[in-house]
């Protein structure tokens, strides 16, 4: 892979930091125009033909500041498109734009397994992640988690000789929580700490879910040892099943509320893990990843579009996600027009753009 330039990296970062700009339309807008300097010369006219003014790009200034910011904790920066980005990421719809890091990054390269679990967490859920994460680590595996209290700590506890990733919801300098200070360092010295955050960030609720998707996308599979029904475990687990890694549940008494999670797992086809060998098993028939595929969604779509076509496009959004080979049957369009037309939109705020081809009002 060939290395970006510094001017497409920054460009990548200012792009990424964008407002409405998500990881879907970043991905979008590379592929559209082909690099993340052209997609910013192009978007003024984008935002101006959909209807909207007063639009801008983060400043230059702030993206140097968040430059300065990284530089100055010691962290990392990886794009989507630097070759030390991690490939299993790469290979999500839609990948992170960015990866900030602390520590060693050449760990996301090797095979990752998530070991993830309930803050509030039984002594002997503990000790079994401490166990099978510490078995996994000897394996040749890395440990990835979310430095959470409970079993999310252990599980890095377990994996610290052999090295572990955990991944936060603020920045890569967000010591959250701050009982987990001490292990965070030791992280740094012996694992990696990852973040999609801007350096100095603080967590908040809405991080959460995206911290989660790093998690199982950085991750060949997903174990989940200990997770009430309604938790952030479970969300983790869905998102890996819908990323197509394999799904991993450590059963439990049907007495404790903290197995109902991973026992509701199993029932739905996740695969009993009592040990290793269970998951080496699983991995001798590791399912295919999605590829990203090798033609362009944009292809057909001129450089200018018609303003009354985006009227058009943008009247049949609805709040229900609709495919946007459907929009394109409905308006007799090639698909590459209307994926044209839904990133334009999506760029003031008027279409949300979802994985899989999907768009809403």
């Amino acid at each position: 892979m060939i290395p970006l330039s510094d001017a497409e990296r920054f460009a990548r970062l200012r792009l990424a930091r964008t407002d409405r700009v998500g990881p879907v339309a970043f991905s979008q807008l590379l592929q559209r125009f082909g690099s993340a300097v052209r997609a910013i010369e192009a978007l003024p006219d984008l935002v101006r033909r959909s209807g909207r003014d007063g639009y801008a790009l983060p400043a230059i200034e702030r993206v140097e500041a968040e430059l300065a910011a990284g530089e100055r904790v010691g962290a990392q920066l990886i794009l989507l498109g630097d070759p030390g980005y991690p490939d299993m990421l790469a290979a999500v719809d839609p990948a992170p734009p960015l990866l900030w890091t602390r520590g060693d990054p050449a760990l996301l390269a090797r095979p990752c397994i998530g070991v993830v679990g309930a803050r509030i967490a039984s002594a002997g859920g503990q000790r079994i992640a401490r166990g099978l994460s510490q078995q996994l680590g000897e394996a040749g595996h890395v440990v990835v988690s979310g430095l959470a209290r409970g079993i999310d700590a252990a599980a890095h506890q377990g994996a610290l000789p052999t090295g572990t990733v955990a991944v936060l919801g603020g920045g890569v300098d967000d010591i959250y929580p701050s009982e987990n200070a001490d292990l965070y360092r030791q992280i740094i010295e012996q694992g990696c700490v990852v973040s999609e955050s801007h350096v100095g960030a603080r967590a908040q609720a809405r991080d959460f879910p995206r911290r989660n998707r790093i998690i199982s996308g950085l991750s060949r599979g997903v174990i989940v040892v200990e997770a009430e029904i309604r938790s952030g475990s479970l969300i983790t687990a869905r998102l890996a099943n819908e990323q197509g890694r394999d799904v991993f549940a450590v059963p439990g008494s049907p007495l404790d509320p903290r197995s109902k999670g991973p026992n509701e797992l199993l029932r739905q086809g996740a695969i009993l893990c009592e040990g290793l060998e269970d998951v080496e098993r699983a991995f001798t028939t590791l399912r295919t990843l999605r590829e990203p595929p090798g033609a362009s969604a944009f292809d057909g779509a001129p450089e200018e579009l018609d303003e009354a076509l985006l009227e058009q496009v943008a009247a049949l959004l609805s709040p229900t996600p609709t495919p946007r080979d459907e929009l394109a049957r409905a308006l007799d369009l090639p698909i590459g027009v209307v994926a044209a037309a839904l990133l334009e939109l999506s760029l003031v705020g008027r279409a949300s753009l979802l994985s899989g081809g999907l768009a809403s009002a």
